[in-house]
């Protein structure tokens, strides 16, 4: 009886836990080894509407292999009728004291960025599928050539979760 209580109590834990009511959108791609610096990742989005309000985010894991305090993205987003928005981002990953940010228990943090939507609300204006790329654009400092290959970053991720903003 106590072994069956066990099992349903997990069950019903990871119910809760895996309901995201806010997210539209939540994808991830897996870094293999290292972060060349020419490789983008892409995302396909087609939104649900050109109505509502939403927040977009970078999503991020890493581990302790990851070297830096910061981290500077290249961000392009492809909209429908052509037109490219790209924005260099720059995101702290460590605390003063040199601990990594984020949540996770283990060795891999996750990361949340910010994207668009944290100070006017966004709106996917135009019909029809986005492509959100995501390129890193990290340099030594003093350096004038780039990090070619970024150790301790395993996957790069997009979302949309809906805006309180609408």
């Amino acid at each position: 009886m106590l072994k069956n209580n066990y099992w349903i109590a997990l069950l019903i834990s990871v119910l809760i836990f895996s309901c995201d009511s806010k997210a539209v959108f939540d994808a991830y791609k897996s870094v293999p080894n290292q972060w060349n610096k020419d490789d983008i990742m892409s995302f396909k989005i087609t939104p649900p509407d050109s109505i509502n309000a939403y927040n977009l985010f970078v999503n991020l894991r890493n581990t302790s292999a990851y070297k830096y305090s910061n981290l500077y993205l290249i961000v392009g987003m492809n909209y429908p009728n052509g037109k490219v928005e790209k924005d260099t981002l720059e995101y702290e990953m460590t605390a003063p004291n040199g601990e990594f940010l984020g949540t996770g228990f283990s060795d891999v943090k996750e990361n949340k960025f910010w994207y668009k939507g944290y100070d006017s609300p966004f709106k996917f204006n135009e019909d029809g599928e986005y492509t959100i790329t995501v390129q890193h654009a990290m340099r030594k400092n003093g350096k004038v050539d780039g990090v070619k290959d970024l150790e301790g970053i395993t996957d790069i991720g997009f979302r949309i979760e809906n805006s309180k903003k609408n």
